[in-house]
């Protein structure tokens, strides 16, 4: 740990951040973030070999054990990929939030809206997409700036309008409730209203088409990281000593954008769904103790929601989280999955593009109480909380395995027997694996609604449909019938449930 008695904030910064950095790339010991999970997690990590080291290392491992001539032992890759996916989970992605959250701020609960007619046909429009929080945190700012506003109208705009894409969408929503336009598969739409001044883009998920496609319109397509550069894009490079500068560039450049709109083309939408969003673990905790008898338990702890598990009032939860994919028909999955869960008094985690589809379908809205069983929804009446919980971006699915750790913690339970089960109905990105395997070695049993690349090998997928239970206690379950896989995951939540005598 790092000493904080009587050192300066900024010097105690520094010390956490070369601690955090050293997470990379230290020569020897393992993740410091594990210890926050359970220790019989730990020890079946220990025992499996999974145990992860330094993030820069496992990745090196893998790129080895995968070039050619090295390892072709299933067993040896699915260790590693499992180790390399906790490196994620307990790891990066753990870091990512922790931090996002002490330099802007622990997501509470706060009202927005979700879907395309978020956008505004008398304001700048701009839209913010990608994953890295101090860009759009900036952006906002200076969005919000009196002087840019009046810059805006001075265009002959009324004002300014942020609306968000894909995981930065996620990241600002819950700390600034800037709706949320879209999730990955409508990047493209956002520009197609004719009414977006500039995509403001930084790294991952970002369709190398908006490049040509902004040159169909006036949009001006933005990118800002030397890692994510694209033709057709005016990159503008961002970084923390230039931020304020930078940031205010882009704001300036999308107002004066704003005289080359097209009316003729113009055509937003008038769809929009209302969301309450930004329920970390810290404000689901919050939530619990408001409807906890502070003169008989405890405050503080997860055990008002495991009473309503235990009771059967609330039968299990879903995390249901991941990405958009292609191949099958946008977000159909993922709303059909949430609203048949909810019927069954399942309450739902998402995060991601997962969350944004429940946001746009309305079952971030607490109106969609009414959607849910009888338990579940007088839980949410009680709780004053939508069924479909919004937990951030896909960074925070991290956020979900301390929910999980602190469950298991407060009922004696290990986390593998919790009636908690993983969904991923969509996915596609490659860090989606990463997140897969690093649910899967928590204990989280997961689901998914896409074929993953191993089909090609019997031995492959009897290992991680089956094979990996002895080491994790867990594992997957392939199943693109979304009939057949809303089945599955109740089947399995209630075959837990039955394990521990509930």
């Amino acid at each position: 740990g790092v000493e904080t008695e009587g050192k300066d904030i900024y010097d105690l910064a520094h010390e956490v951040a070369e601690m955090a950095l050293m997470e990379y790339g230290k020569p020897f010991g393992f993740q410091r973030w594990t210890q926050r999970a359970p220790k019989h997690t730990q020890e079946l990590w220990e025992k499996a070999g999974i145990m992860p080291r330094a993030i820069d290392r496992e990745v090196a491992s893998s790129l080895h054990m995968t070039h050619m001539g090295c390892s072709s032992k299933p067993e040896a890759l699915v260790r590693q990929s499992f180790r390399a996916g906790l490196c994620d989970g307990w790891g990066g992605s753990m870091c990512g939030t922790e931090f996002s959250d002490v330099l802007f701020g622990t997501p509470k609960p706060v009202d927005t809206e979700a879907n395309l007619g978020v956008m505004n046909a008398d304001n700048v429009n701009i839209v913010v997409h990608g994953h890295d929080p101090s860009l759009s945190e900036m952006v906002c700012e200076y969005a919000d700036d009196p002087e840019m506003i009046e810059y805006a109208k001075s265009v002959g705009a009324k004002g300014i309008t942020v609306s968000g894409v894909c995981c930065t969408s996620n990241e600002v929503a819950m700390r600034r409730a800037v709706p949320m336009a879209g999730n990955f598969l409508q990047q493209e739409n956002v520009i197609l209203t004719g009414a977006c001044e500039a995509i403001v883009v930084d790294v991952q998920c970002i369709f190398p088409a908006l490049g040509p496609l902004s040159k169909c319109f006036h949009t001006k397509f933005i990118t800002t990281s030397p890692i994510a550069q694209m033709p057709d894009s005016e990159y503008i490079q961002f970084s923390v000593g230039t931020a304020a500068e930078k940031a205010k560039q882009i704001v300036k450049m999308a107002c004066d954008n704003f005289k080359n709109r097209k009316p003729e083309l113009v055509h937003i939408p008038d769809i929009k769904q209302k969301a309450t969003v930004g329920y970390s673990v810290e404000a689901l905790v919050k939530v619990l103790d408001g409807v906890t008898n502070s003169q008989v338990d405890e405050l503080g702890t997860t055990k008002p929601l495991i009473e309503c598990i235990t009771s059967g009032v609330v039968r299990g939860a879903v995390a249901m989280v991941g990405c958009n994919n292609p191949k099958v028909r946008p977000d159909t999955a993922h709303i059909e999955l949430m609203k048949k869960l909810i019927a069954n008094d399942i309450v739902i985690v998402a995060s991601g593009c997962a969350a944004q589809a429940a946001a746009k379908a309305g079952l971030m809205d607490k109106r969609a109480k009414d959607l849910c069983g009888a338990g579940l929804k007088r839980v949410c009446e009680l709780a004053d909380i939508p069924p479909v919980l919004h937990m951030g971006s896909c960074v925070d699915i991290s956020r979900m395995m301390i929910l999980v750790a602190e469950l298991a913690k407060d009922s004696g339970l290990n986390i593998s027997q919790l009636p908690v089960v993983g969904c991923a109905p969509e996915w596609m990105s490659e860090k989606a694996v990463s997140i897969g395997n690093y649910v899967v070695s928590t204990g989280i049993d997961t689901f998914l609604g896409v074929d993953p690349y191993v089909s090609g090998s019997t031995e492959m997928q009897e290992l991680l449909t089956s094979g990996v239970r002895d080491w994790v206690e867990a594992a997957y379950t392939v199943e693109t019938d979304i009939e057949k896989l809303v089945d599955a995951m109740i089947d399995r939540i209630e075959e837990k449930r039955t394990a521990i005598g509930i």
